[in-house]
Parts: structure tokens; sequence; C-alpha cells
């Protein structure tokens, strides 16, 4: 169902004035987020001649500073961080190898996200993969377990995280091969961790950084995909087919609002206000809050604190008949409720 013409002017008055980067800005928030990650990085590497209990603990911090690096190669793929976007594409593959994440690939995946979010009919690159009921009950017994393994917390955002970010980003095997900009992504961030590779292993040495890399790169990862998780998956969340989806009502309703304290906002770039963010990908992160403080029309979402992110941790199928995410323990019970009617 597309937007009317009347909706598509009305979003376009509300989000209009937001749109566009401010270079100083997005400059000063780059310059002190690399600062506050290879300084965090620096006190790691010291910290290893003293407790590696303190090495670990300072990679949560580090860890969130790379996500904030994330946040803004996210920004510099949409077009909304600098006004160069040759600036930009340069930023984000920089940021893109210290992430493990090609920027070209992730930017035009993400983008397939953006443009069929909540569409049932179109799931493909950038989710989180979630079946409806009727598709999980075709599956074979061994794909059921393997989606049920999937879809396990401990899974998701522990060995799972770690396999798109390490694995699977070094060679995206469902990549098209016409998508040649974004395979030569691929290749020339692999390159690029070669070079860091050796290059620490000429100078600190392989053993100490990975030492302070690895518990980073684990921590950040889980920090990523839980991130993504909340914002699409919570029991009220938007999917539709395709000839009842519409854009804008599936970013103001299947995206929600994480409402963070300030220093985890603050880390995390603002990208809590994911439903400002799917409403137009043109605002960078710095103006997310002020667009939504400031219009109504944007306080109608489905607000999630922390506690809530981890509740929806349970869900795991999308239930067509009433329009919810349900877990697999209520699924039983449908099914149960079925067999005895």
């Amino acid at each position: 169902m597309k937007p009317d013409r009347e909706q598509v002017r009305k979003w376009k008055d509300i989000l209009s004035p937001y749109f566009g980067a401010d270079n100083r800005r997005s400059a000063r928030q780059l310059a002190i987020s690399a600062v506050l990650f290879f300084g965090t990085w620096a006190l790691m590497l010291w910290s290893l001649d003293v407790s590696y209990f303190l090495t670990v603990g300072l990679a949560v911090a580090a860890a969130g500073f790379l996500m904030r690096l994330f946040m803004i190669q996210h920004d510099c793929g949409h077009g909304s961080y600098f006004g160069s976007q040759k600036v930009a594409d340069a930023v984000g593959f920089v940021i893109g190898v210290m992430t493990l994440t090609p920027y070209h690939y992730w930017r035009k995946t993400h983008a397939i996200h953006h443009a069929h979010s909540g569409d049932l009919d179109l799931r493909s690159f950038g989710e989180i993969e979630t079946l409806t009921i009727d598709e999980y009950e075709a599956l074979t017994p061994g794909r059921k377990l393997f989606y049920r393994v999937y879809r396990n917390p401990i899974v998701l955002f522990g060995p799972g995280a770690a396999f798109q970010f390490l694995i699977k980003h070094r060679y995206p095997w469902d990549l098209p091969r016409k998508w040649k900009r974004e395979w030569r992504s691929v290749w020339f961030t692999n390159l690029a961790l070669v070079t860091v590779v050796v290059a620490a292993w000429l100078t600190i040495g392989i053993e100490r950084f990975l030492l302070v890399q690895i518990p980073i790169t684990l921590f950040a990862c889980a920090l990523g995909v839980w991130l993504f998780y909340v914002q699409h998956q919570y029991e009220d969340a938007y999917w539709h087919r395709h000839e009842d989806w519409n854009y804008y009502d599936a970013a103001l309703h299947g995206s929600s609002y994480l409402m963070l304290p300030k220093p985890l906002q603050w880390i995390t770039a603002n990208i809590g206000l994911h439903h400002v963010h799917h409403l137009s990908s043109r605002i960078p992160n710095y103006r997310l809050e002020e667009c939504h403080k400031e219009n109504p029309e944007l306080w109608a979402v489905t607000r999630m604190t922390i506690r809530d992110g981890l509740n929806t941790l349970r869900l795991a199928l999308w239930d067509e008949r009433d329009n919810r995410l349900i877990s697999f323990r209520e699924y039983r019970t449908l099914r149960g409720a079925g067999a005895t009617s």
C-alpha cells in the first residue's frame, strides 16, 4: 500500500527541517569518539601488565566507543553525516575496517532493510531472520531445530553475532556477484584487516593485540546485534504482507523508541530513537532527539526500556492472525488449544 501524496507531504514537512549534516558538528563527534576509543585501547594494552580482569573491564567501555563509531559509519552510509559523500565514504571505509564491516556492502544491504522493513514478502538482507507461524510449521524437523537454536539469545548475541562480523563479513556468500562495488568493498576491507594484523604482529606482538582486540570485538558484536534486535523485535511490532505494507506506518510502528539513560544514549549516538531514523535516514544522529521532541506526531510509538528490551528476547515467531510476535512457549500453547478445539 503506497503512501498517498498527502501522507508523503505531511512527513516531508515534519522531517525536512532536520535534514542535512553540520560538518563541524560531525567532525567534532568523530574526533571525540575516535580519541575515546583509541585512548581506551591504549589503556587496555597497558593494563595487560597489571591484570587481565582490568583489561576485560576496559573492553566494555572500548566496545561502547566502537559502537559509537559504528553509528557514525552508519550515518555516512545514509549520506547524512558530511556534506561531501566522498568524505563520508572515506570515513565510512576506515571505520568499517575497525568494525569488521565492509562499508559499501553494509551500506547496500542496510538500504534494503530500510526500504522493506516490516514487509513480510520482501525479507532479505539486513534482517534478523523472523518466521511466521505458518513458515515455521512448514519446516523440516531439522530446520525447526536450527531456527530455535538461531533465535536463542545466547546464540544470537554470542556466537551468532561473532559469526556475522568475523566470518560472514569476510566472505558474504549470498551477495550477488553483479554487485561489483560491494564485493570490492569486502576484499579491500579484508586486505586492510590483514595489514592491521601484520602491523600489530611486528610492533606490539600478535598475542597482545588479540588479548586486547578479541574482548572488544565480542562485546561490540553482542551490543550491536542486541540494539538492532530490540529496535524491530517486540510484541506489537509492524509486519504486513506487501499489499498492506506502508513505508511510514512501518517506520513509526515497526521501529521502537529505546529510552536509554543519557550516557548510553550518547554512546549509541541516539540510535534508540529508531522510529525517527526510519522515517528519514537523512537526519544525522545528533538531530534525532530534537526532531522527536519537537513533533508530537512522532510520539505514537512503542517505547521501550532496557528491561523491556531484555523481555523481548523470548519472542521468535510472527502470528499473522493476531499481528504480534510470540514466544515458542506461546506457540505451543496455541497449538495445544488448536488440537483440543
